[in-house]
Parts: structure tokens; sequence; C-alpha cells
């Protein structure tokens, strides 16, 4: 039977690590919301410049996503040293991670670079992809950037400091608005942009964040020790090695699970540039709520990849319990605001009354899914906690290729029901993805109860 003194200080624990990182999303995430009403507003009627900035941010995303989830391996990684007290170790995660991470971010943005002539073959508007392009291109410049700033971001989620990254990501998001009120509508002398000067707002902001948060290490005696004797001759390809066991199946996980919302998106396209803009819009509503399920799954990595470290196997399962709790009280609570405000949100993106119209139906249909979205990604935080994330690419892959995606397709195409059939298909992939892995931490947890002490 549940009681609240069971999980009080659990709930207490957990939203203590989770609400920087709300703040953090939240940042993250009204940059988004001020790039579509700002460009969605600068358009007017016109759907094409918001299709545009859905289409190249989409395109973006899916390998934007897949080498973020390599640096997110380092967190159960240091979560778990940071319990037993090895600080060598952790500084050679930290040290290895800024020098692979970064090198992988210069990779990505030349593989990103070089698609761009597919984006005319992926059946989208001439019109919307002329104008995507630019958009697009300022945002693969700033992908070594961002892999820098998340080599410090995941270090120190792995210490339990969720705090920085707030601050940090809020500073560099409030400067990304200004340079789009700049270069979007072109004050101050320079030329009027449109939707390229929001992804050179975008970048110009990208390059602030890893500054301020090198200048955060060197200016704390407690973290600039984590970077003593830093050079590229500690270079390790062992410690490497680690990061990208746990690195890389989070990192397929979420390219498995990007891949649907883009392919959707994608999908969208072949409807229209309505289609398009909605779609952008209701992505951007279901963010809105999904910073706060991440937040939630962040802190339970580092709750539980603490316990772990410390082979605390109650504690682990009470915190991994109170995240279950939280993620479902909001979710249900988004999926309320999602159906009876429906009508008036999209209002605000845009005045083409066939856009507000569609976005209007895939509200409801984003509210459908809301708890297994919850419930997933708060599962996945438990496996990477314990280290247990080699089965999530095989669940993700499941849920997100063999039915989310099919199933949209049937309910979009084969049977006509357009946009809001393609948004159905989240509910039977993350549905799918929220059952299996709920079944393996289950699994798992026993293990953990068997097997006695870890050795350090």
């Amino acid at each position: 039977m549940y009681r609240f003194s069971k999980y009080k200080e659990q709930y207490k624990a957990n939203l203590l690590l989770a609400l920087p990182v709300v703040l953090t999303q939240l940042g993250q995430i009204l940059t988004q919301v001020a790039d579509n009403l700002m460009v969605g507003r600068y358009g007017g009627e016109d759907p094409v410049p918001l299709a545009a900035v859905s289409f190249g941010g989409a395109v973006f995303f899916i390998l934007f996503i897949t080498a973020v989830g390599v640096a997110l391996g380092m967190t159960p990684l240091v979560g778990e040293l940071y319990a037993r007290g090895d600080r060598e170790r952790s500084a050679s995660l930290l040290q290895n991670g800024i020098l692979f991470y970064t090198l992988l971010g210069i990779v990505i943005s030349a593989v990103q670079y070089a698609a761009i002539p597919l984006l005319y073959h992926l059946g989208q508007p001439a019109e919307v992809v002329d104008v995507a392009i630019p958009y697009y291109r300022m945002l693969v410049y700033s992908m070594p950037f961002i892999m820098l700033f998340f080599a410090f971001k995941q270090f120190l989620e792995g210490v339990g400091n969720t705090k920085v990254e707030m601050v940090v990501t809020i500073v560099s998001n409030l400067a990304n608005i200004g340079f789009n009120w700049v270069f979007i509508y072109g004050r101050y002398g320079f030329a009027e942009m449109g939707a390229q000067g929001a992804g050179l707002g975008t970048l110009l902001s990208r390059m602030i964040a890893p500054v301020l948060m090198i200048g955060y290490f060197l200016c704390r005696d407690k973290y600039r020790a984590y970077l003593d004797g830093f050079s590229p001759r500690n270079y390790s390809w062992a410690t490497v090695r680690s990061l990208l066991r746990m690195g890389l199946p989070i990192s397929s996980q979420m390219f498995l699970e990007a891949s649907a919302f883009v392919g959707t998106g994608i999908m969208m396209g072949w409807l229209g540039t309505q289609a398009m803009s909605a779609n952008q819009i209701a992505i951007t509503l279901g963010n809105c709520a999904f910073m706060i399920v991440m937040s939630i799954g962040a802190a339970t990595t580092i709750r539980v990849s603490h316990c772990y470290g410390a082979r605390n196997i109650a504690e682990l399962s009470l915190a991994a319990k109170a995240s279950y709790h939280l993620v479902l009280a909001w979710n249900t609570l988004a999926a309320v605001v999602f159906i009876t405000l429906r009508h008036w949100i999209p209002s605000l993106f845009t005045q083409n009354a066939e856009v507000i119209a569609i976005t209007s139906e895939l509200m409801f249909f984003a509210a459908l899914y809301q708890l297994s979205d919850g419930v997933q990604n708060v599962s996945v935080g438990i496996l990477r906690g314990i280290q247990d994330v080699k089965i999530i690419m095989p669940i993700a892959f499941v849920s997100y290729w063999l039915l989310n995606l099919p199933v949209g397709y049937l309910f979009g195409f084969t049977w006509g029901m357009g946009p809001s059939g393609l948004f159905l298909g989240f509910s039977f992939g993350l549905s799918a993805a929220a059952v299996m892995m709920i079944v393996r931490i289950r699994r798992s947890v026993r293990r953990l109860y068997a097997s006695g002490p870890i050795e350090n």
C-alpha cells in the first residue's frame, strides 16, 4: 500500500536534483518557443518560415541527439565513482570526455554539412527547403560547442551538481533570444535574416555556453582540481572505451526515439506546409511538458548511480519508485492542459486558421501519450543509473521503428487520418517501450539484491 511518509524524503531528494535541471530545460524550451513564436510572427500568414525551421531543426536533431546520447554515458560512470570517492578516475573521465566529445562534435558537424544536398530529396516543398538550409547550416556549425558544453554538464551531473548547468543554460538562452530579435528582424543596422537569423542566434548562444562552463571550473578550486595536468597526451583509449561502452547504447536509444519524431515530421511534410507548421507547434508544446520528464529522468540517473555505487539497493528502489510517482503526476496534469487549452494555445504561434485547427487536433493526440512517455523516460534513467544500458537499444528498435513509425503511417495515410494518425503512432511506440523497460528493471533490481556487494 502506498504511504506518502515512505517516499517523502525520496521526493525531496529527487526534486532537489531535478528542479535545477527543470530550469535548465525550461531555458532551452523557452528558447525553442521563442524561436517559433518569433519566426512564426515574422512569417505572419505565410507558413513557410515556420515550416522551414521545423524541417531544418528536425533534420539537424537526429544526429545532434545521437551525439548527445554518447555524452550522457559519462553521468552514471562519474556518479558511481563519486559515491566511492574515486577522484582520480573521475578526473580521467572528464579530461578524456572533453577531448573525445569535442572531436565527436566536429565529426558530426562535418557529416551534417555533407548531408545538405539530401534535404531536397526528402519529399518536402522546395520553397521550404530553400529557407531551411541557411537555418540548418547555422545549427550544424554549433555542434562542437554543444559537445564541449555537454562534457562539463554531464560530469557535474555525475557529482550531483545540477545548479551550474541551470545558470549557464539560462544565460546563454537569454542571449539567444536577444540575438534572435536582432537578426530575425534586422535591428541595430543588421540585415533582416528571418529564419536564418534564428539559426545564427542559436549558434552564438551555443558558443557562449562552454565558455561559461570552462570559466566556472577554472574559478572553483574544487573543480579545477579535476583539470590538473590536463593535456592531449593524457588521452586514453581505455577511458574512451568505457565512455563508449556506456554512451553508445544510450545514443542508439535516443537516435531511434528521435528518428520516430523526425520521421513523423518528415511525413508531415508530405501533407503540406500547414501540417509541417502544426507539427512544429505541437512538438514544441510537447517538449515543454517533456522538460519536466527529462529533468526527473536526469535526477533519477544521478540518485540511482549514487545508490548503485554505494550498493544501497533498498534506497535505489525507493528513489526509482518516487521518480515514477512524480512523473505520472506531472504527465497527468500536462495531458489535462493539452486537452482543455488545445484551441487557444496554437493561436499564440500563428495567424493561419488551418494551422491552428490541425495543431488543436495534434494536441489532443499528444495528450494520449503523455503517461507512457513519462514512464519510459524515467525507466531509461534507472537503467542508465545501474549501467544496464545494452537492453535499451533493442527495446527502442522494436518500439519506435517496428511500431511507432509503421503504425503512424498506417493511421495517417492508409486509413486516411492525416496528421492526427501520424501522432497516434507515438502512443503505440512509447507504451511498448514503457512496458518492456519496466520488465527489464524489475529483473535487474532482483539481480542486484542477489549479487552482493560490489568490489572496489
